[in-house]
Protein backbone atom coordinates (compact mmCIF):
# COMPACT_ATOMS: atom_id res chain seq x y z
CA UNK A 1 0.00 0.00 0.00
CA UNK A 2 1.20 3.67 -0.98
CA UNK A 3 1.37 6.63 1.57
CA UNK A 4 -0.40 9.46 1.12
CA UNK A 5 3.09 11.50 0.35
CA UNK A 6 3.76 9.34 -2.43
CA UNK A 7 0.58 9.32 -4.31
CA UNK A 8 0.39 12.66 -3.78
CA UNK A 9 3.67 12.70 -6.21
CA UNK A 10 1.69 10.41 -8.55
CA UNK A 11 -0.44 12.91 -8.66
CA UNK A 12 0.58 16.15 -8.88
CA UNK A 13 3.01 14.17 -12.04
CA UNK A 14 0.01 13.85 -13.56
CA UNK A 15 -1.90 17.17 -12.80
CA UNK A 16 1.20 19.00 -13.86
CA UNK A 17 -0.35 18.33 -17.87
CA UNK A 18 -1.82 21.48 -19.54
CA UNK A 19 -5.78 21.01 -18.95
CA UNK A 20 -6.39 24.18 -21.20
CA UNK A 21 -5.61 25.77 -24.28
CA UNK A 22 -3.68 29.33 -24.88
CA UNK A 23 -6.31 31.73 -26.06
CA UNK A 24 -8.31 33.56 -24.61
CA UNK A 25 -4.96 34.39 -22.84
CA UNK A 26 -6.39 36.24 -19.79
CA UNK A 27 -9.05 33.57 -18.88
CA UNK A 28 -6.90 30.52 -19.42
CA UNK A 29 -3.76 32.38 -17.53
CA UNK A 30 -6.44 32.91 -14.37
CA UNK A 31 -7.27 28.88 -14.26
CA UNK A 32 -3.70 28.43 -14.17
CA UNK A 33 -2.65 31.14 -11.75
CA UNK A 34 -5.12 29.58 -9.38
CA UNK A 35 -3.86 25.68 -9.84
CA UNK A 36 -0.61 26.90 -9.41
CA UNK A 37 -0.47 27.89 -6.37
CA UNK A 38 -1.04 24.01 -5.06
CA UNK A 39 -2.13 23.11 -1.91
CA UNK A 40 -2.53 19.70 -0.08
CA UNK A 41 -4.43 18.29 -2.85
CA UNK A 42 -6.29 16.13 0.16
CA UNK A 43 -9.14 15.00 -2.04
CA UNK A 44 -7.72 14.19 -4.86
CA UNK A 45 -5.17 11.86 -3.59
CA UNK A 46 -8.31 10.18 -1.60
CA UNK A 47 -9.51 9.37 -4.96
CA UNK A 48 -6.11 7.70 -5.42
CA UNK A 49 -6.51 5.95 -1.62
CA UNK A 50 -10.18 5.15 -2.14
CA UNK A 51 -9.25 3.24 -5.18
CA UNK A 52 -6.26 1.76 -3.38
CA UNK A 53 -8.37 0.24 -0.26
CA UNK A 54 -10.07 -2.39 -2.85
CA UNK A 55 -7.46 -2.38 -5.68
CA UNK A 56 -4.07 -1.19 -7.45
CA UNK A 57 -4.55 2.00 -8.78
CA UNK A 58 -6.80 2.59 -11.84
CA UNK A 59 -5.75 5.13 -14.45
CA UNK A 60 -9.75 5.90 -14.01
CA UNK A 61 -8.78 7.01 -10.69
CA UNK A 62 -6.16 9.53 -11.84
CA UNK A 63 -8.76 11.34 -14.28
CA UNK A 64 -11.92 11.08 -11.56
CA UNK A 65 -9.04 12.59 -8.91
CA UNK A 66 -8.21 15.54 -11.43
CA UNK A 67 -12.02 16.37 -11.86
CA UNK A 68 -12.12 16.66 -7.83
CA UNK A 69 -9.40 18.78 -8.03
CA UNK A 70 -10.26 21.19 -11.16
CA UNK A 71 -14.18 21.25 -9.28
CA UNK A 72 -12.72 22.02 -5.76
CA UNK A 73 -10.29 25.01 -7.00
CA UNK A 74 -13.60 26.25 -9.06
CA UNK A 75 -15.28 26.33 -5.61
CA UNK A 76 -12.55 27.76 -4.51
CA UNK A 77 -12.35 30.77 -6.79
CA UNK A 78 -16.52 31.59 -7.15
CA UNK A 79 -16.23 31.45 -2.95
CA UNK A 80 -13.73 34.25 -2.80
CA UNK A 81 -15.54 36.02 -4.95
CA UNK A 82 -18.40 35.90 -2.75
CA UNK A 83 -16.52 36.46 0.60
CA UNK A 84 -14.54 39.10 -0.98
CA UNK A 85 -11.19 37.53 -0.12
CA UNK A 86 -7.96 39.19 -0.78
CA UNK A 87 -5.79 36.24 -0.43
CA UNK A 88 -5.60 32.21 -1.25
CA UNK A 89 -2.79 30.42 0.12
CA UNK A 90 -1.05 33.78 0.60
CA UNK A 91 -1.10 34.86 -2.59
CA UNK A 92 -3.89 37.45 -3.96
CA UNK A 93 -7.02 35.66 -5.50
CA UNK A 94 -8.10 35.36 -8.62
CA UNK A 95 -10.67 38.46 -8.53
CA UNK A 96 -7.88 40.52 -7.03
CA UNK A 97 -5.32 39.70 -10.18
CA UNK A 98 -7.76 39.40 -12.87
CA UNK A 99 -11.20 41.22 -12.05
CA UNK A 100 -14.17 39.58 -11.00
CA UNK A 101 -15.58 38.56 -14.76
CA UNK A 102 -13.16 36.66 -15.52
CA UNK A 103 -12.68 34.87 -12.22
CA UNK A 104 -16.08 34.00 -13.17
CA UNK A 105 -15.89 32.46 -16.11
CA UNK A 106 -12.04 30.94 -14.62
CA UNK A 107 -14.34 29.00 -12.46
CA UNK A 108 -16.82 28.36 -15.02
CA UNK A 109 -14.53 26.59 -17.36
CA UNK A 110 -12.93 24.52 -14.75
CA UNK A 111 -16.03 23.58 -13.89
CA UNK A 112 -16.12 22.17 -17.34
CA UNK A 113 -13.18 20.61 -18.03
CA UNK A 114 -13.64 18.46 -14.65
CA UNK A 115 -16.55 17.37 -16.72
CA UNK A 116 -14.26 16.36 -19.59
CA UNK A 117 -12.06 14.46 -17.23
CA UNK A 118 -15.14 12.49 -16.12
CA UNK A 119 -15.95 11.53 -19.50
CA UNK A 120 -12.21 9.98 -19.59
CA UNK A 121 -13.49 6.82 -17.35
CA UNK A 122 -14.17 3.99 -18.30
CA UNK A 123 -15.42 2.31 -15.62
CA UNK A 124 -18.76 0.09 -15.82
CA UNK A 125 -19.60 2.27 -12.84
CA UNK A 126 -19.33 5.53 -14.90
CA UNK A 127 -23.58 6.31 -14.31
CA UNK A 128 -22.75 6.10 -10.45
CA UNK A 129 -19.73 8.40 -10.57
CA UNK A 130 -21.19 11.07 -12.67
CA UNK A 131 -24.35 10.62 -10.46
CA UNK A 132 -22.22 11.09 -6.82
CA UNK A 133 -20.25 14.15 -8.68
CA UNK A 134 -23.41 16.10 -9.46
CA UNK A 135 -24.65 15.11 -5.78
CA UNK A 136 -22.05 16.22 -3.97
CA UNK A 137 -21.49 19.55 -6.72
CA UNK A 138 -25.16 20.61 -6.08
CA UNK A 139 -24.46 20.27 -2.07
CA UNK A 140 -21.49 22.01 -2.11
CA UNK A 141 -23.53 25.15 -3.66
CA UNK A 142 -25.79 24.30 -0.91
CA UNK A 143 -23.87 24.82 1.69
CA UNK A 144 -22.08 28.19 0.07
CA UNK A 145 -25.27 29.22 0.17
CA UNK A 146 -25.98 28.22 4.32
CA UNK A 147 -22.70 30.16 4.71
CA UNK A 148 -23.84 33.15 3.22
CA UNK A 149 -27.48 33.37 4.53
CA UNK A 150 -25.82 32.25 7.91
CA UNK A 151 -23.86 35.79 7.93
CA UNK A 152 -26.35 37.49 8.16
CA UNK A 153 -27.67 35.98 11.56
CA UNK A 154 -26.99 37.30 14.85
CA UNK A 155 -27.74 33.62 15.82
CA UNK A 156 -26.93 30.35 14.44
CA UNK A 157 -27.64 26.82 16.12
CA UNK A 158 -24.86 24.13 16.45
CA UNK A 159 -26.75 21.71 14.20
CA UNK A 160 -27.31 24.39 11.53
CA UNK A 161 -23.32 25.21 10.95
CA UNK A 162 -23.12 21.52 11.15
CA UNK A 163 -25.20 20.73 8.59
CA UNK A 164 -24.00 23.81 6.69
CA UNK A 165 -20.10 22.30 7.01
CA UNK A 166 -21.05 18.90 5.95
CA UNK A 167 -22.43 20.31 2.45
CA UNK A 168 -19.67 22.84 2.15
CA UNK A 169 -16.31 20.50 3.41
CA UNK A 170 -17.14 17.28 4.33
CA UNK A 171 -19.46 15.70 1.32
CA UNK A 172 -16.33 16.49 -1.31
CA UNK A 173 -13.91 14.86 0.70
CA UNK A 174 -16.35 11.83 1.24
CA UNK A 175 -17.59 11.60 -2.14
CA UNK A 176 -13.52 11.24 -3.37
CA UNK A 177 -13.13 8.68 -0.97
CA UNK A 178 -16.11 6.54 -2.52
CA UNK A 179 -15.42 7.72 -6.16
CA UNK A 180 -11.97 5.75 -5.70
CA UNK A 181 -13.98 3.00 -3.80
CA UNK A 182 -15.95 2.34 -7.23
CA UNK A 183 -13.45 2.51 -9.25
CA UNK A 184 -11.45 -0.27 -7.25
CA UNK A 185 -14.77 -2.60 -7.41
CA UNK A 186 -15.85 -1.75 -4.25
CA UNK A 187 -19.87 -3.00 -2.88
CA UNK A 188 -22.27 -0.62 -1.45
CA UNK A 189 -21.65 -1.42 1.94
CA UNK A 190 -17.87 -0.86 1.90
CA UNK A 191 -18.59 2.51 -0.69
CA UNK A 192 -20.96 3.99 2.45
CA UNK A 193 -18.87 3.11 5.50
CA UNK A 194 -15.66 4.48 3.34
CA UNK A 195 -18.18 8.04 3.00
CA UNK A 196 -18.76 7.97 6.32
CA UNK A 197 -15.63 7.62 7.10
CA UNK A 198 -14.76 10.50 4.96
CA UNK A 199 -17.65 13.05 6.09
CA UNK A 200 -16.55 12.57 9.67
CA UNK A 201 -13.23 13.07 8.85
CA UNK A 202 -13.96 16.07 7.18
CA UNK A 203 -16.02 17.21 10.24
CA UNK A 204 -12.93 16.73 12.33
CA UNK A 205 -11.22 18.54 10.12
CA UNK A 206 -12.98 21.64 10.05
CA UNK A 207 -12.95 22.07 13.70
CA UNK A 208 -9.23 21.99 13.41
CA UNK A 209 -9.28 24.51 10.88
CA UNK A 210 -11.66 26.92 13.52
CA UNK A 211 -9.80 25.71 16.25
CA UNK A 212 -6.44 26.42 14.39
CA UNK A 213 -8.19 30.44 13.25
CA UNK A 214 -8.52 31.36 17.11
CA UNK A 215 -5.97 29.47 19.31
CA UNK A 216 -3.28 28.04 16.24
CA UNK A 217 0.74 29.42 16.22
CA UNK A 218 1.00 32.11 13.58
CA UNK A 219 4.12 31.15 12.25
CA UNK A 220 2.82 27.55 11.66
CA UNK A 221 -0.60 28.49 11.04
CA UNK A 222 0.24 30.32 7.92
CA UNK A 223 -1.94 32.97 7.98
CA UNK A 224 -3.10 35.74 10.31
CA UNK A 225 -4.87 33.79 13.43
CA UNK A 226 -8.08 35.21 14.53
CA UNK A 227 -8.99 36.26 11.17
CA UNK A 228 -12.59 34.41 12.15
CA UNK A 229 -12.94 36.63 14.73
CA UNK A 230 -12.30 39.99 12.79
CA UNK A 231 -14.37 38.77 10.54
CA UNK A 232 -17.76 37.66 12.94
CA UNK A 233 -17.64 34.49 11.07
CA UNK A 234 -19.54 32.06 12.60
CA UNK A 235 -17.44 28.96 13.66
CA UNK A 236 -17.76 25.73 16.21
CA UNK A 237 -16.14 27.81 18.44
CA UNK A 238 -18.26 31.14 18.25
CA UNK A 239 -21.53 29.13 18.50
CA UNK A 240 -20.11 27.25 21.66
CA UNK A 241 -18.85 29.81 23.21
CA UNK A 242 -22.70 31.84 22.50
CA UNK A 243 -24.46 28.67 23.84
CA UNK A 244 -22.27 28.58 27.19
CA UNK A 245 -21.25 31.89 28.22
CA UNK A 246 -23.34 33.97 30.49
CA UNK A 247 -23.20 37.25 32.49
CA UNK A 248 -21.11 39.98 31.41
CA UNK A 249 -19.00 37.46 29.76
CA UNK A 250 -22.21 36.83 27.41
CA UNK A 251 -22.50 40.78 27.04
CA UNK A 252 -18.93 41.63 26.40
CA UNK A 253 -19.31 38.47 23.67
CA UNK A 254 -22.28 39.94 21.67
CA UNK A 255 -21.08 43.94 22.09
CA UNK A 256 -17.62 42.09 20.63
CA UNK A 257 -19.60 41.10 17.63
CA UNK A 258 -20.59 44.76 17.04
CA UNK A 259 -17.33 46.01 17.54
CA UNK A 260 -14.11 46.86 15.51
CA UNK A 261 -12.05 47.62 18.73
CA UNK A 262 -8.38 47.39 18.44
CA UNK A 263 -7.66 44.40 20.70
CA UNK A 264 -10.85 42.34 19.80
CA UNK A 265 -9.11 39.09 18.67
CA UNK A 266 -7.43 39.61 22.27
CA UNK A 267 -10.80 40.15 24.22
CA UNK A 268 -12.58 37.29 22.18
CA UNK A 269 -10.08 34.66 22.89
CA UNK A 270 -10.01 35.64 26.56
CA UNK A 271 -13.41 34.51 26.80
CA UNK A 272 -12.90 31.69 24.54
CA UNK A 273 -10.79 30.28 27.00
CA UNK A 274 -12.93 31.63 30.63
CA UNK A 275 -15.74 29.10 28.38
CA UNK A 276 -13.35 26.21 27.49
CA UNK A 277 -13.77 26.55 24.12
CA UNK A 278 -10.51 25.28 23.34
CA UNK A 279 -10.63 22.34 25.28
CA UNK A 280 -14.46 21.83 24.23
CA UNK A 281 -12.91 22.29 20.81
CA UNK A 282 -10.61 19.63 21.05
CA UNK A 283 -13.27 17.16 21.98
CA UNK A 284 -15.34 17.96 19.42
CA UNK A 285 -12.86 16.64 16.86
CA UNK A 286 -12.25 13.76 18.93
CA UNK A 287 -15.45 12.47 18.64
CA UNK A 288 -15.67 13.06 15.08
CA UNK A 289 -12.58 11.71 14.59
CA UNK A 290 -14.00 8.51 16.73
CA UNK A 291 -17.02 8.24 14.43
CA UNK A 292 -14.78 8.08 11.17
CA UNK A 293 -12.36 5.40 12.80
CA UNK A 294 -15.78 3.59 13.42
CA UNK A 295 -17.18 3.26 10.14
CA UNK A 296 -13.11 2.58 9.16
CA UNK A 297 -12.97 -0.35 10.77
CA UNK A 298 -16.35 -1.40 9.52
CA UNK A 299 -14.91 -2.07 5.82
CA UNK A 300 -14.47 -5.41 4.71
CA UNK A 301 -10.65 -5.60 3.63
CA UNK A 302 -7.53 -6.55 5.46
CA UNK A 303 -6.65 -4.25 8.40
CA UNK A 304 -3.58 -3.87 6.81
CA UNK A 305 -4.83 -1.98 3.79
CA UNK A 306 -6.56 0.79 6.12
CA UNK A 307 -3.72 2.06 7.87
CA UNK A 308 -2.68 4.39 5.56
CA UNK A 309 -6.08 6.11 5.30
CA UNK A 310 -5.94 5.74 9.41
CA UNK A 311 -2.72 7.37 9.52
CA UNK A 312 -3.71 10.45 6.90
CA UNK A 313 -6.94 11.01 9.62
CA UNK A 314 -4.09 11.36 12.12
CA UNK A 315 -2.32 13.87 9.97
CA UNK A 316 -4.81 15.72 9.15
CA UNK A 317 -6.16 16.30 12.27
CA UNK A 318 -2.94 17.16 14.30
CA UNK A 319 -1.73 19.91 11.67
CA UNK A 320 -1.21 22.90 12.63
CA UNK A 321 -1.82 24.74 9.47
Amino acid sequence: MKNFSSLSQEFEAYFKAAHFPAQPEKLYDASRYILALGGKRIRPVCVLMGNELFADVHSDAFNAATAIELFHNFSLVHDDIMDKAPLRRGMPTVHVNYGESTALLCGDVMLVAAYDYLNKVKNDHFHHIIHLFNKTAREVCEGQQMDMDFELREVVSFEEYEKMITLKTSVLLAASLQIGAIIGGAGDGNQQHLYQFGKNLGMAFQVQDDYLDAFGDPEKFGKQVGGDILSNKKTFLLIHALDVATGDDLKQLQALLQSNAANKVEQVLNIFKKCKVDTWAQQLKEQYYKAAIVHLEKIAVLSVRKKELQFLAEYLLNRQN
